[in-house]
């Protein structure tokens, strides 16, 4: 029952902060939408919100991370990237672009959350770690490849960011037209 309430809590955690950043997720809104009682955060997180926070940053960064490695088993470069696109341009359409990226929520937390900034900075790291690592499988060079990666992260976190702003995908669609366009360049270099 306790790895029940805590479980809820983190998914509550992810959700909340995804819509509303650190800042604008009080404990009341964790409790009521986790449906668990006060006495379930300081229980399961005895540093109460900010530890709850550090974990569903640790959490979704984890479940982001699986989901790159996965991918990287059996897709191509250009499929990768494809398939991360879609998953955002699903969360943005089915909440109603009301969904961004838990992580990014993360690392504006600034000081309400600092473990929680550092956990987000060390998710972007990891995630540019499996890109770069898939593009110089590829042949792109070791160099160009943390580039690419790095800039194919930052890309579409900030048209994630903006597609909510617009309420359309159509932010995340040219910026995946051109980081198409960079990677097939560089996959077809000599």
């Amino acid at each position: 029952m306790a790895a029940d309430a805590r479980r809820r809590l983190i998914d509550s955690a992810i959700e909340l902060v995804r819509r509303r950043g650190v800042a604008g997720t009080g404990v009341a809104d964790l409790l009521e939408h986790s449906g668990t009682a006060r006495q379930s955060i300081y229980k399961n997180f005895p540093g109460g919100k900010t530890e709850l926070i550090e974990e569903s940053v640790r959490t979704a960064g984890a479940w982001i991370e699986q989901m790159i490695e996965q991918t990287a088993e059996t897709l191509s470069a250009p499929e990768m990237l494809h398939a991360f696109v879609e998953y955002w341009k699903w969360v943005l359409v089915s909440s109603d672009y009301q969904s961004g990226c838990p992580i990014a929520a993360a690392a504006y937390c600034g000081s309400e959350a600092p473990g929680a900034r550092e956990l987000a900075g060390k998710a972007f790291r990891s995630w540019e770690r499996h890109l770069a690592e898939k593009a110089i499988s590829q042949g792109i060079p070791a160099r160009t490849a943390q580039s690419l990666a790095t800039m194919t992260i930052a890309a579409i976190e900030g048209a994630v960011m903006m597609s909510i702003a617009d309420r359309s995908i159509a932010p995340l669609t040219r910026t995946y037209d051109q980081l198409c366009e960079l990677l097939r360049f560089h996959l077809e270099a000599p």
